[in-house]
């Protein structure tokens, strides 16, 4: 018998789709993340001789929280994916919304990541140095402070943007995913699309800095696609409300050019960052 055919994250035959494969597949629970926050379930997909390792997140194990409503986490992962593909960056991993083992819940495509990428750092300076972007001081223990940077890496500038637009509540390091092929994933999405504003990342380097001509493009398109096929597949993921308002960021997004800053009434930067 012959092995499964293992399935790249980004394949581009209709055959080997990662999203089918895991809308289709045979879910096959193999352990827990304990360090989640939420039930994180590593499991293996397969469908008609491919496989492929995976993420599932069932809605029953997901912890009440007071400003998002019950059970709604995994839908607004699978939109965060939506976003993501309709931008052309393809910054969130293949996911999609189906039963499983526990009900239904999200379900994405695992990454392997490439450990010695170097993103986030620690510095004892007062500047960054060239090829990186501040973040802000951190308490480093005994009373000492250290500055804490960010690469100024076009991939982390994209990520910076879909935050914006999806109003990502919760990037942190952790959640930044570069791979051996030189891509970078954002992955734990379950917090965004919030009608108020609530984006905390570790991405601030570029804030008030004008916007790329690419993202100004992307933006554009995003707010077409809005009003067209991606907010009708929006439509049954996050409420009409944060549809508006995710429209309502890539407007200001455009309006003004330039990324966002804090605005003061929320933590600018999740805890813990990493």
């Amino acid at each position: 018998m012959s092995a499964p055919e293992r399935i790249p994250p980004r394949s581009v035959t209709p055959r080997s789709s990662p999203a089918e494969l895991l809308a289709r597949g045979e879910l096959s629970v193999r352990g827990r993340i304990r360090e989640a926050s939420n039930a994180a379930l590593f499991c293996t997909v397969a469908l008609d001789g491919r496989e492929a390792d995976c993420i599932y997140k069932p809605v029953a194990g997901e912890r009440p929280l007071w400003d998002f409503p019950d059970g709604t986490l995994a839908g607004r992962e699978v939109a965060a994916y939506e976003v993501s593909e309709a931008t052309g960056w393809g910054l969130v991993p293949p996911t999609v919304l189906r039963d499983g083992p526990y009900g239904e819940g999200m379900c994405q495509l695992w990454i392997d990541v490439q450990a010695e990428a170097e993103l986030l750092a620690l510095v004892d300076a007062e500047e960054p140095e060239p090829g990186w972007k501040a973040i802000g001081l951190a308490e480093v223990g005994e009373g000492r402070t250290a500055l804490l940077v960010h690469a100024d890496d076009e991939r982390l500038r994209r990520l910076a943007v879909l935050d914006a637009v999806i109003n990502n509540a919760d990037r942190k390091g952790g959640h930044l995913l570069p791979t051996t092929d030189g891509r970078l994933y954002g992955i734990d999405h379950g917090v965004t699309f919030n009608v108020d504003d609530k984006l905390r990342t570790l991405l601030w380097g570029w804030a008030g800095e004008p916007l790329t001509t690419e993202a100004v493009d992307v933006l554009k398109g995003l707010r077409k696609a809005l009003v067209g096929p991606l907010g009708e597949r929006l439509t049954a993921l996050i409420t009409p409300a944060e549809i508006d308002a995710t429209r309502a960021r890539v407007d200001a997004l455009l309006t003004t050019g330039v990324h966002p800053e804090p605005n003061g009434q929320w933590p600018a930067i999740p805890w813990p960052p990493v």
